[in-house]
C-alpha cells in the first residue's frame, strides 16, 4: 500500500491530468461533488473537447448523491452534467450512472447497488474524492455506522453530518476501496486540520475522522494539496 502527498498549485488541473488518463483507457471512473472536482471536470472536458477524445468505454460512477432531483442545485450529478458532460454536447460517447437520489436514501441505495453488481462489481480505475472539513469523504461521515458497512456497496444515509443536511447515498468503504488507484482533491486552508488528522505521519485510523481509514484500505493513494490545505503537515522536502 502507497500513500503519497502532493503539494501542488492548482490541484484541479493535477487532477483533471489524472482523469484524461483514465478516459483514454476506458476504465471506470468514479466522480464526487465539490468546488474543487468541479474545476478538474472542466478542464476535463476541455481536454476532451480540444484534442478530439472519444471517452467511448468510459464509465462513469459517482461516490455520494443527495436525496434531490438531478437538477436540483445540490446533485452532484448535475455539477458533474453541467461541468463535464454539457460541454462535450453529447460527444462524450461514456456510460453514466448516477445515483437515483430522489428515490431516497435507501431505495436509492439498492438500486445503485444492484448497478454495481449488474457490471459485475468492477474495479475502479479511479476513484476521485473530496475530503470535508469534518475529514468526511464521499457522504461517510464521521461515527457514523456507515463506516462500519462492510457487506454492502452502497448505504443510505439518512442524515447528513455536514452542509446540506439532506439525506444522502454513499459508496462503503469496501466498495471505494475497490480502486487501483485513489485520489483525494484538496484545496484550501478550511480544509488544513482535516488533511493533517487523515494522512499526517503516525496517523491512527479512527471513524472520527473517515478519510483517515483509507490509507489502509487502498493499494495506490494519492492526495493532491494546495500549500494551503497542506498548512498542518511536516514540510515537504
Amino acid at each position: 500500500m502507497s500513500t503519497r502527498i502532493e503539494v501542488v498549485h492548482d490541484p484541479g488541473r493535477a487532477a483533471s491530468a489524472l482523469l484524461l488518463s483514465a478516459v483514454l483507457a476506458g476504465g471506470h471512473v468514479v466522480l464526487t461533488g465539490g468546488s474543487t472536482p468541479r474545476q478538474a471536470y472542466v478542464e476535463l472536458a476541455t481536454a476532451v473537447r480540444e484534442l478530439g477524445i472519444s471517452m467511448g468505454g468510459t464509465v462513469l460512477w459517482f461516490s455520494d448523491e443527495r436525496c434531490v432531483p438531478p437538477d436540483d442545485e445540490k446533485s452532484n450529478y448535475r455539477l458533474a452534467r453541467e461541468a463535464l458532460l454539457d460541454p462535450l454536447d453529447g460527444d462524450a460517447q461514456c456510460e453514466v450512472k448516477r445515483i437515483p437520489g430522489e428515490l431516497g436514501p435507501f431505495e436509492a441505495a439498492d438500486a445503485y447497488e444492484r448497478e454495481l453488481e449488474a457490471a459485475g462489481r468492477p474495479r475502479f480505475d479511479l476513484v476521485l474524492l473530496g475530503l470535508g472539513p469534518d475529514g468526511h469523504i464521499a457522504s461517510l461521515f464521521p461515527d457514523q455506522p456507515s463506516l462500519q458497512e462492510r457487506s454492502r456497496l452502497v448505504v443510505g444515509v439518512p442524515e447528513a453530518g455536514l452542509e446540506p443536511f439532506v439525506p444522502r447515498v454513499s459508496l462503503t468503504l469496501p466498495a471505494l476501496a475497490n480502486a487501483r488507484r485513489m485520489v483525494f482533491l484538496v484545496q484550501g486552508e478550511e480544509k488544513a486540520e482535516a488533511v493533517a488528522a487523515a494522512f499526517g505521519p503516525q496517523v491512527d485510523p479512527h471513524p472520527h475522522v473517515p478519510a483517515s481509514l483509507v490509507p489502509r484500505l487502498v493499494d495506490d493513494l494519492l492526495v493532491l494539496v494546495d500549500r494551503e490545505a497542506a498548512a498542518r503537515l511536516p514540510a515537504q522536502e
